[in-house]
């Protein structure tokens, strides 16, 4: 009788994994946000998410290292806010993103949903001032209202 019990006991506890692992691979569960620029379109993103874009001349700009710290050290505040980030580190290849944001050097954009764009910085900034800005866009503050105020 107990090795019958440890055995649904176990098999219990396997349950919750399964699932998760399933929906993983169904695709409903995706934590990938950052894209380089060549990989998406951003009408892609067009009211669905936020594009927060990080450009540089090169991968190897100390202000890129940077900024990528940055958000990888806390992509679950900006997957809570609908982002997705781009990135875009060659300026040769003349992207659709270059082409309409035209950065010099390091320069990071943050769109709304809308298309609209809400931030424009030469230096990197910290995901918390990010997020501060995202929450207070219009679209963000009805999204908080209609989530009982989550984040």
């Amino acid at each position: 009788m107990k090795k019958i019990f440890a055995i649904v006991f176990m098999a219990m506890l396997a349950m919750p994994a399964i699932a998760q692992q399933a929906e993983e691979q169904d695709g409903m569960f995706d934590p990938q946000i950052v894209f380089s620029s060549d990989e998406v379109d951003l009408s892609e993103f067009l009211w669905i998410k936020r594009p927060l874009i990080v450009f540089a001349d090169t991968p190897a700009d100390p202000r890129y290292i940077q900024q990528m710290e940055y958000i990888s050290q806390r992509l679950d505040d900006l997957a809570a806010r609908d982002v997705v980030v781009l990135t875009d580190t060659d300026p040769a290849a003349g992207s659709d993103l270059r082409k309409k944001f035209r950065p010099r050097g390091f320069m990071l954009v943050l769109t709304g949903k809308d298309g609209t764009i809400y931030l424009r910085k030469p230096f990197p900034w910290d995901v918390r001032e990010i997020s501060r800005t995202i929450d207070k866009l219009p679209t963000r503050q009805q999204e908080m209202r209609e989530r009982g105020g989550d984040i």
